[in-house]
């Protein structure tokens, strides 16, 4: 069972690493806690901030310690530390080369883990959970996390979807490759000419 927030991370997560490439901060991406005063905490939207006026308190608090039971805000800084991984490439390949190619990518990351804030992300992820789950299933949920199975889930499901990820990305690999060789026999006049290409590039 994959809790609900996770799927809102990774959807996150996603539109991030696009916008990093394009060197552009995405829009959710919030301050650290309000203690540092060096810091302003950008103000919530205003359909985010009349959603969590609608919820009601029992079922906000159940849904805080849902997210507390499955690791939530954990496994959104793993995630976050993964996407960082992917993307450094990514915008070092995007980027003209240069000696301050390195200095600045390092400086945006700088810059982004000062904005960052896991608990904002399950914040606004709380009136989703409202929207899409009862009170009741809510409560069904906390009750199986506190089983035994239940925290057996929590523990393997990042290494499992990391590894059912890895695996996927080896077969599309693969049926990549399959796919691209059977076009080319099928269609020698592309082949022709992908191979006339690579022996004469067009010009830039």
């Amino acid at each position: 069972m994959e809790e609900p927030t996770m799927k809102i991370v990774c959807s996150a997560m996603t539109t991030a690493a696009l916008c990093c490439v394009a060197l552009v901060g995405q829009a959710w991406a919030q301050s650290r806690a309000a203690a540092n005063p060096a810091v302003q905490k950008p103000e919530a939207s205003k359909e985010s901030q009349s959603a969590a006026l609608h919820i009601d308190p029992a079922k906000r608090a159940d849904i805080l310690q849902l997210q507390e039971l499955t690791g939530t805000k954990t496994r959104v800084v793993q995630v976050m530390g993964e996407m960082e991984k992917s993307i450094k490439p990514l915008m070092t390949g995007a980027l003209p080369p240069g000696e301050y190619r390195d200095k600045l990518i390092q400086l945006f990351f700088e810059k982004f883990h000062s904005k960052f804030d896991a608990q904002a992300i399950l914040d606004t992820a709380v009136p989703i959970y409202d929207k899409y789950l009862s009170h009741e299933e809510i409560k069904a949920m906390i009750a199986f996390y506190q089983t035994p199975a239940g925290q057996k889930s929590v523990t393997v499901m990042p290494q499992m979807l990391a590894e059912m990820m890895e695996a996927s990305k080896k077969q599309g690999e693969r049926i990549g490759r399959e796919s691209m060789l059977e076009v080319l026999d099928e269609h020698p006049e592309l082949k022709k000419a992908l191979e006339d290409t690579q022996k004469n590039p067009p010009p830039q």
